[in-house]
């Protein structure tokens, strides 16, 4: 998607980034104009605009936008599982997984690890699936550290109607079950 002028893709700490760079995904209004878009259920970070400009707002969407200025979401920054200080985003994971032909959906999310402080886990919807045939695939899409260490394999659809997965619910349900 080609975006207006009024977004910026920014690193952790607010500053614009280049380019090509994965980052926050902030976008503002010009400082009279009225919102042309409202949140729901989620209150946005702000930074104050320069003078007399309209505060940059965010609600955690990452992404990069290339030298034309087209904007490629990559995943939320809620979702981003930290593994052992490595920043694993669900959406890459899960595309490598939806590349294997058996499978219909997936959803991964992150739960405690003693060792890791997080590990990753893959909730995977398909008929019949051999998981050693799976594991070899994501071998050469993914490092080690982004690779799921435990599968969960169900027959039920992962998507709402809404085609949205309800990723905060199906880790809640996971916690005691898969923990270690």
């Amino acid at each position: 998607m080609r975006v207006a002028t009024g977004h910026a893709i920014r690193d952790g700490n607010g500053r614009p980034v280049p380019a090509g760079t994965v980052g926050g995904v902030w976008m503002r209004r010009g400082a009279l104009a009225p919102p042309t878009y409202r949140y729901r259920g989620a209150t946005p970070k702000v930074i104050a605009g320069a003078d007399g400009e309209a505060p940059w707002e965010s609600l955690g969407d990452i992404g990069r936008m290339d030298e034309a200025g087209y904007l490629f979401l990559s995943d939320r920054e809620t979702d981003m599982i930290l593994v052992g200080g490595a920043n694993v985003y669900p959406a890459e994971v899960e595309a490598a997984i939806d590349e294997f032909p058996e499978v219909q959906s997936c959803c991964v999310v992150g739960l405690p690890d003693e060792e890791y402080g997080n590990t990753v886990h893959a909730i995977v919807q398909a008929q019949a699936l051999c998981v050693e045939a799976l594991r070899t695939h994501l071998e050469g899409r993914l490092v080690a550290d982004k690779r799921p260490r435990s599968f969960e394999f169900v027959n039920e659809p992962l998507r709402g109607d809404d085609g949205k997965v309800r990723r905060s619910a199906l880790r809640s349900a996971r916690l005691g079950k898969f923990a270690r």
